[in-house]
């Protein structure tokens, strides 16, 4: 079965069908085409054994829409502990918001 992607995009990690990517401690969660994506920032870390883990996390789900100011873009934000629970509801809020557009 061919896919329908091109080589950058299967460099992708995905999670529940859309990429991620990440930058420093900053984490982009969807796909930039669509309506809305998922801003993950890691604000601090902690060690465990010789792992450095993600401690608390902010997350944001933002407009895509480039016209309006970075105050306006946010449509939900919280603080995770986590970058399991940060994933999870980032992944229920951009679900959620996707649909109300559709």
């Amino acid at each position: 079965m061919a896919e329908n992607t091109t080589p950058a995009e299967k460099d992708f990690l995905y999670y529940k069908g859309k990429p991620l990517v990440r930058n420093g401690n900053t984490i982009y969660y969807g796909h930039p085409a669509d309506k809305y994506v998922a801003l993950l920032q890691v604000q601090s870390t902690r060690q465990q054994g010789e792992l450095e883990l993600s401690d608390k996390i902010t997350v944001q789900i933002l407009s895509t829409n480039t016209e309006l100011s970075l105050k306006n873009r946010i449509l939900k934000k919280t603080e995770k502990n986590g970058l399991y629970n940060a994933l999870n509801i980032a992944s229920i809020w951009l679900e959620r918001a996707l649909q109300e557009t559709k």
